[in-house]
């Protein structure tokens, strides 16, 4: 596979040791945080967007799409500049975007201007996860071993911060007030990215167009990037529906309070981050496939607890079981799509980063309408079913293991 960086820094650093914490990772981990922690703090603040613009479970569910939309038209832009131009201008550019996501989303008091701010914060996060992504797989190389699961940990914490603060920000210093103050700690976050963020050099086969990345891999490796794509959509899926319903779910549905809201979308990230900064040695050990199926079964589990679940403690058991599961299915499948041979990183994250953000992002758009009728239990048991699809599909997840670039 072409390579992001020059021959001379594909082997590990000179000096940098195993287990050391040089700069360019701790830069790429407040990346990870900072994005983590601006998903986090919207899943509490969704029922307040929503009753502050009289918005109904289905038109909710519209402007959720548009977040999605404008995240996903983000991806395959900043892909294919990354291609050309390396990662860390794209990802500071996005990251100070995000400041201003956050206090939008929490202002805004009108149909039309919640559209374009929930629009805005897609596109910021949505071209954020391409950037630091790809500047992850740079760094892996420069240090010569995987951190890509221990960035994603550092997005579980950042979550989990954001959601468990934030329903009792919400409840004692108001909506606003919360949306403000999350883009001050986004603020602070970008000083290490900015100061330490590594300059990985573009790649050279790619020139930032689509008919680049064709002639280098040819539209089979399209084929295998869109199937690696696909089952990281199905994985993420049920993670998305915890961002967008699960206060709304705990709330309506079981009659959790304001600030207990926010807790199950906390669950799952709590699981998630440990599980995730365990996650390089876990597929050390066991490989990429045997590592995805397992993770599979326990997502599998935890949805049919929630489904089944007639209280808060077993819906918020349920949630913490699906994390473990959900943990380590993307970093697994971003490997992948850093690893695909016949595409240049940029362009192959891209490609894989859409179909699976449109998991997270774009598909729960739809929950809202079959919620709005059938409620929530059907919902989950077609998720669990979707995770023993990926039990199944776990082979196309092989290229992970693959850390040479070939």
């Amino acid at each position: 596979m072409t390579e992001i960086l020059s021959p001379a820094t594909t082997s590990p650093a000179p000096g940098i040791a195993a287990g050391s914490w040089p700069a360019e990772r701790i830069a790429v981990s407040a990346a990870f945080l900072a994005n983590g922690f601006l998903i986090g703090s919207w899943a509490p603040q969704i029922p307040l967007f929503a009753e502050r613009i009289g918005l109904s479970k289905p038109e909710l569910g519209l402007m959720i799409l548009a977040f999605g939309l404008g995240a996903i038209a983000a991806m395959p832009v900043v892909g294919r500049l990354i291609a050309g131009r390396g990662s860390r201008v794209p990802m500071l550019l996005l990251h100070a975007a995000m400041i201003a996501a956050m206090p939008a989303l929490a202002l805004v008091e009108t149909v039309p201007l919640g559209a374009l701010a929930i629009l805005f914060a897609g596109i910021a996060t949505g071209g954020m996860d391409v950037a630091m992504n790809v500047n992850a797989v740079a760094v892996e190389r420069r240090m010569g071993r995987a951190i890509m699961s221990a960035c994603h940990g550092f997005w579980s914490i950042g979550g989990l911060i954001g959601a468990t603060v934030g329903g009792f920000a919400i409840a004692g210093l108001g909506g606003a007030s919360h949306g403000l103050l999350v883009g001050a700690v986004i603020a602070l976050l970008v000083v290490p990215v900015w100061r330490s963020a590594l300059a990985d050099e573009p790649e050279p086969a790619a020139n930032g167009t689509a008919d680049a990345s064709v002639a280098s891999g040819g539209l089979a490796a399209y084929g295998r990037a869109i199937a690696v794509g696909l089952l990281a959509l199905t994985a993420m899926i049920p993670e998305g529906v915890a961002i967008d319903w699960s206060a709304i779910y705990l709330r309506e549905t079981l009659g959790a309070e304001t600030a207990v809201s926010g807790l199950a979308f906390a669950a799952v990230a709590a699981s998630m981050s440990v599980l995730r900064f365990a996650g390089d040695g876990i597929r050390n050990r066991f490989g990429a496939v045997r590592t995805t199926r397992g993770s599979a079964v326990f997502g599998a589990i935890g949805l049919l607890l929630i489904a089944v679940g007639a209280n808060v403690p077993v819906a918020l058991a349920g949630f913490a079981v699906m994390g473990v599961g959900l943990a380590n299915l993307v970093p697994i499948a971003f490997s992948a799509a850093g690893n695909m041979p016949g595409l240049p990183k940029g362009v192959g994250m891209s490609v894989v980063t859409s179909f699976g953000y449109s998991g997270i992002l774009v598909a729960p758009s739809a929950i809202g309408f079959v919620a709005e009728h059938y409620g929530f239990q059907p919902i989950f048991l077609a998720l669990a079913a979707g995770l023993a699809g990926v039990f199944l599909a776990a082979r196309l997840v092989a290229p992970a293991d693959d850390r040479t670039g070939a």
